[in-house]
């Protein structure tokens, strides 16, 4: 045990790391007597954040950057939502919520990050977990042991089960994306295919998901990430990306009994979006207007943080369905209630108002355009040092691409389940990648 905690303390990055791995731990019951569900990776969030305290009492420090103004703007937006709530100790929770996923844990990431090899434990083990989950969801597809879709149980959902349907397809999302963006700008060719070929393998679980919007999102994110790494790659990639696709999606078609029914129809699906939308496209259409009905009449701070759910019926239109349906071998079937928009930006509109939207909106934005900043300088040539090691660059793609695959997966959804500690760890590291200091800048003080 005191081998354990002394690696644990040199290395404080592996806490990122398990981290990471205890999203895929099955949600069940609470693992504290405390009202929220307090998941596996709560507490393993705790840990690393608590691991981040005990480097900044041995002397660490942030590197500096214009970025942690964003950063306390988003604490100060969410307690003025709590303090004006109607209903302050339900939005405590919330509060507490939104501190760990947009403050703690991504400061504590970019604390415990130091060197090359901190970054391959993190990126390491976001792999390792779509790996996993994303075996495990090919083989919900193939025996039939996944979410209801169209009354057949071939929906992949991983560990995650039908009450996070999303779950797996944002674990396998974020795993494309890393493996595509270590692998555009990793040096020995070995591992540069070996990235490759598994980010082109996680795209099959990916569709069989049947989630339209990590998909896009991903999509979107690669994309993103082979412009900002190198312009030619990404004309190059464009060609073999979309012959990729074709494999990927043939394959994902062949793995559902019964043909190319549930992947072919909800690929189709995403071109009729607005001409002819479905049930859950109508439903979800009615949760925005509600939400942007809410927020004209609350502009400033919102109805209070956790309290969508509370002014939902008053707002929502006629047209909204009672609940969502969700099926598996597991819990059989139930009806859950709509309980968000399914859209982070106007989640935080209707419940934080102006100030919290705009907020977060700085946060998000000021990484994105920070990291495309430092990757294209690393592209050129002129690489800033990351402290403990000449070449940081091995995130600089991927960074883009999480930070991107993030702001795009807001429009269809909102933070909640374990994955959405997943984003934070991952947020972070993209945070440490944008406020690393320009070339010929040592952080002096900062280690």
């Amino acid at each position: 045990m005191t081998d354990l905690a002394r690696f644990l303390v040199s290395r404080p990055a592996t806490l990122a790391a398990l981290t990471v791995l205890l999203v895929c731990v099955p949600v069940g019951a609470s693992y504290l007597p405390i009202p929220p569900p307090v998941t596996a990776a709560d507490l393993g969030a705790a840990c690393l954040v608590g691991a981040a305290g005990l480097r900044v009492l041995a002397g660490d420090r942030l590197p500096r950057s214009r970025l942690w103004l964003a950063v306390a703007a988003v604490a100060v937006g969410v307690g003025i939502s709590a303090i004006a709530s109607p209903d302050p100790a339900g939005s405590a929770t919330g509060l507490v919520r939104y501190l760990q996923i947009f403050v703690l844990v991504p400061i504590a990431t970019v604390l415990v990050v130091r060197d090359r090899r901190d970054i391959w434990l993190v990126c390491g083990a976001v792999l390792v977990a779509a790996t996993v989950e994303g075996a495990v969801g090919v083989w919900q597809s193939l025996t039939g042991m996944g979410a209801s879709y169209g009354n057949r149980e071939v929906r992949a959902v991983g560990t995650f089960g039908a009450l996070q349907v999303m779950g797996m397809a944002i674990v396998v999302g974020y795993g494309v994306v890393l493996a595509f963006g270590l692998a555009v700008v990793h040096r020995a060719a070995r591992a540069r295919a070996l990235l490759f070929v598994l980010g082109a393998l996680l795209v099959v679980p990916l569709l069989l998901s049947l989630s339209r919007g990590a998909l896009i999102a991903t999509l979107c994110a690669t994309a993103a990430m082979l412009v900002a790494a190198s312009p030619r790659l990404a004309v190059r990639a464009a060609a073999l990306g979309a012959g990729a696709t074709v494999a990927a999606a043939t394959v994902a078609a062949a793995a559902v009994p019964a043909g190319t029914g549930p992947v072919g129809a909800r690929l189709a699906s995403v071109g009729t979006i607005s001409s002819a939308p479905d049930r859950s496209i109508t439903d979800r259409f009615d949760l925005w207007r509600t939400a942007t009905d809410m927020w004209r009449d609350h502009p400033l701070a919102g109805v209070g943080l956790k309290l969508f759910p509370g002014y939902r019926d008053s707002y929502a239109p006629m047209s909204l369905s009672s609940g969502s349906d969700v099926a598996d071998p597991a819990i059989g079937f139930l009806r859950e209630p709509l309980l968000s928009p399914h859209n982070m930006y106007l989640l935080v509109l209707s419940e934080q108002g102006l100030i919290g939207a705009l907020a977060l909106l700085a946060l998000l934005l000021g990484v994105a355009v920070m990291t495309v900043r430092r990757t294209v300088s690393a592209r050129d040539g002129a690489a800033p040092p990351d402290g403990s090691t000449s070449d940081g660059r091995i995130v600089s793609a991927a960074a883009v691409g999480v930070i991107t695959w993030t702001l795009v997966n807001f429009v269809y959804g909102d933070i909640g389940g374990s994955t959405t500690v997943l984003m934070s760890v991952l947020l972070g590291l993209a945070m440490w990648w944008a406020v690393q200091p320009p070339a010929g800048v040592h952080k002096a003080g900062a280690r």
